[in-house]
């Protein structure tokens, strides 16, 4: 999402280097080449127009200090105008209410309204509140087998509809139900239709005012572009929605919804779907949206996914071990390969400046997920005392193991002499240096995924 859009803002601010001041005539052809950049992203026409006007006020004038390039000023003005369009910062959910907060989900059929839940309750769940989810969705008995095949996986609560029931009905008893048994959230998927009209629009209204929810949420299909923003504006008419949740992120969207949606209903987009996993969900940070678009990366969604994905327990079990002095050794390797296999590299990528296009032939030659598969295999075929002491391991054990891997002895020599620089690298950790790497202010242990800065 927003490669296309990315390309064009970036190449059109090269274009002021060299200017010692932005002023109307030098801004003009920029200007233009913004808002043809906006709306090919499929940005909604009265959004563009309002943008390029903040924009053009914005910049016009702007006297280029001794730090900033008229480039890197535009840059600045360029980022702040889209953050402050999508929203400033991230909105997050509501539940400050009497138990149960009530989640009412709405949107088009084939949105993803349905995985959207699930993912939000799965989301939920770290903050150990107690969960129960349930469809009235009677026109689809897919969907309603859907999640209860996802509330499962999950690990939440599932409660039972009929397609012979009302939906109103349906939520009526699960809301009574969720509040005897003491539920924290409660979570209702409602029916969707290809298209807006009076039949659904009535049906999530009756269910809204049985319910009463703290938060009534928009899902919407990132990839149907200035269209989300037009049928965002006919549930926000209908409905007292809280927010928007944009989902196929991942896609080929060209980011139009992203920078509409906010401007139009006025509602903050709370989260962004990434991709198909249940685990797929994230905030939506505005200002880390606007600095991808420009090229800036997003190096606090990088931490944020590292922490998020990776094992905490044995990461913090390694650092213990290395600062007690041990040796790092192919047991360690091991375990640090399967890591690697929990992150999403190719999102990773996307966050870093500057590595967000690299060609996917290039990633899948360094990051493939098989090559770390086949590099297990060869440790696998180690014994206990091999990978405990990697020096032992010399041409007939070489071939041994790669004979018990199915591999060649070449990839075995790859893998140990990666292993030997990884070592090297962590020996320089080992023992007073990891410990006092470890210690928060005072002298205090620090937490594994503790930040050294602050969130802006």
């Amino acid at each position: 999402m927003f490669e296309n859009l990315s390309e064009r803002l970036q190449g059109t601010i090269k274009k002021l280097r060299g200017q010692a001041k932005i002023t109307e005539e030098n801004i003009a052809d920029a200007m233009a080449e913004v808002r043809t950049a906006l709306l090919e992203a499929d940005v909604a026409v009265s959004v563009v127009k309002d943008l390029s006007e903040n924009l053009k006020k914005a910049a016009i004038g702007k006297e280029v200090g001794q730090k900033l390039s008229p480039e890197q000023q535009f840059i600045k003005i360029v980022r702040d105008e889209l953050t402050h369009l999508m929203g400033r910062e991230n909105d997050s959910l509501n539940l400050n209410c009497q138990p149960p907060a009530v989640i009412l989900m709405a949107g088009l059929q084939g949105s993803g309204k349905t995985t959207t839940c699930a993912k939000l309750a799965k989301r939920l769940l770290a903050d150990k509140k107690k969960i129960a989810v349930v469809s009235t969705d009677v026109y689809r008995p897919a969907a309603i087998e859907q999640l209860k095949t996802l509330a499962e996986q999950v690990g939440v609560d599932f409660f039972p509809s009929q397609v012979n029931e009302k939906p109103s009905d349906i939520a009526k008893r699960a809301l009574n139900d969720a509040k005897i048994k003491q539920y924290d959230v409660l979570m209702i998927d409602t029916a969707g239709r290809l298209h807006i009209d009076e039949e659904m629009m009535a049906e999530i209204k009756e269910i809204h005012a049985i319910v009463n929810p703290i938060e009534t949420l928009f899902v919407v299909d990132s990839m149907t572009g200035q269209d989300a923003a037009n049928t965002a504006k006919a549930f926000n008419d209908a409905l007292p929605l809280t927010g928007t949740i944009l989902t196929k992120i991942d896609g080929d969207a060209r980011g139009g919804a992203a920078l509409s949606i906010r401007h139009i209903t006025g509602k903050p987009i709370k989260f962004i779907g990434i991709g198909e996993k249940i685990d797929a969900l994230e905030a939506f940070h505005p200002d880390r949206i606007a600095n991808r678009i420009l090229g800036m990366g997003d190096i606090l969604g990088i931490i944020e996914d590292i922490e998020h994905q990776v094992d905490q327990e044995k990461a913090e079990k390694l650092a213990r071990k290395m600062a007690r002095g041990k040796e790092f050794d192919l047991d360690d390797f091991r375990e640090q390969l399967h890591q690697i296999q929990l992150i999403d590299m190719d999102k990773m990528l996307e966050k870093i400046p500057g590595l967000g296009n690299i060609p996917q032939e290039i990633k899948n030659q360094h990051l493939s997920v098989s090559k770390i598969k086949r590099q297990e295999a060869i440790i696998l075929s180690m014994t206990m005392e091999e990978r405990r002491n990697p020096d032992i391991i010399k041409g007939s054990r070489k071939r041994r193991i790669a004979a018990g891997c199915g591999l060649d002895v070449p990839e075995v020599n790859r893998l140990l002499k990666q292993f030997k620089e990884m070592q090297k690298q962590m020996k320089k950790f080992r023992g007073g240096k990891l410990a006092r790497l470890l210690q928060g202010p005072g002298g205090a242990p620090m937490k594994m995924g503790t930040l050294p800065f602050k969130k802006r």
